[in-house]
């Protein structure tokens, strides 16, 4: 296999508290490679948006990188200067956030915030930059870009804004897109649009992409690999197609089973028992063995490994042999 685009090593980020110190993402591996979609999943607060938001060094204060590595070409971004990271973040590595209102500035036209990527790296000149940015608010589907591009973001539905988003995110034709959850705040329908511009873009711009969700269906149609995320760790890693077919981990089976099933009669949803544990006093052993079915007493005293169950099938968990 070829070498990753983008691989993290041991990344842990915290966050320090009044109560102690929240491990946001606590020592996470894994690697994406060139043309793929990676899908990072897990319910909210485990970690996912975090771990977007270290690769770009955008964390905010209180917030630290505590140790690790993203290699991003085999170049560590932890280690370069914060203007060398200005010149790859927007350029090489672009990121569409959750919310495009609180996202695009509100006192500036859509046609200027689209237009600020290629300003800052790109040597054009404004004709070029305005015709620029109209070929890509068309290929994002926004209608008479031309007179659009002057409107603000109250003036765009929710659905247009996203668009905008995407046009500016790939309007420097990176290598590597962040997609932070973005149709979260999207109807069904609207999310099934943009799902399909960012599917179709990728092909376009030969994109490798990180798609960050908790939608299980979102993750069967858009990945061709999938990390599963429970409380600041990755406890599971595989192929789209074999995850679903033959999921190891007992915390990726619950989420399996959370999903209603049309062609069976339920009267209520699975839950999964339990509470997610506290980041500040977290277990000494796995993270998972209070709401865990199958759990043993080393659970209970040591925190499994990430390791290679079978198929290139990656599972944190003692009920499957080390190979």
């Amino acid at each position: 296999m070829d070498d990753p685009l983008l691989s993290v090593e041991g990344l842990k980020t915290y966050f320090p508290t009044r109560y102690g110190t929240v491990k946001a993402v606590d020592n996470i591996d894994f690697k994406v490679f060139k043309g793929e979609t990676f899908g990072l999943i897990g319910e909210s607060g485990c970690g996912k948006s975090v771990t977007a938001l270290s690769i770009v060094r955008l964390i905010p204060p209180p917030g630290n990188i505590v140790s690790g590595k993203v290699l991003f070409k085999g170049k560590n971004l932890f280690k370069i200067s914060e203007e060398e990271m200005r010149s790859i973040r927007g350029d090489k590595i672009s990121i569409i956030f959750q919310d495009p209102m609180t996202s695009l500035n509100p006192v500036l036209n859509i046609g200027y915030q689209v237009d600020e990527p290629l300003i800052f790296h790109k040597t054009l000149g404004k004709k070029s930059i305005i015709d620029r940015t109209l070929e890509m608010l068309d290929k994002v589907g926004i209608p008479l870009s031309s007179s659009r591009r002057e409107n603000y973001p109250h003036q765009f539905s929710g659905g247009m804004r996203q668009r905008a988003m995407i046009a500016m995110a790939l309007n420097c034709d990176p290598d590597f897109l962040i997609a932070d959850e973005p149709t979260t705040a999207l109807d069904v329908t609207i999310q099934a649009q943009i799902l399909e511009l960012i599917k179709g873009l990728k092909e376009e711009f030969g994109l490798s992409v990180l798609l960050i969700t908790h939608n299980m269906g979102v993750i069967a149609d858009m990945c061709d690999r999938v990390a599963v995320m429970y409380a600041g760790k990755i406890v599971e890693v595989a192929e789209t197609k074999e995850l679903f077919e033959n999921p190891l981990h007992p915390y990726t089976r619950g989420l399996m089973m959370c999903l209603p099933k049309l062609n069976e009669k339920q009267e209520r949803l699975y839950s999964i028992d339990g509470t997610v544990p506290n980041l500040v006093d977290s277990p000494v052993g796995c993270y998972f063995y209070n709401r865990c079915k199958q759990a043993s007493k080393q659970c209970l005293t040591e925190k499994p490994p990430l390791h290679c169950a079978e198929n290139n099938h990656l599972v944190a968990c003692f009920s499957h042999q080390i190979k």
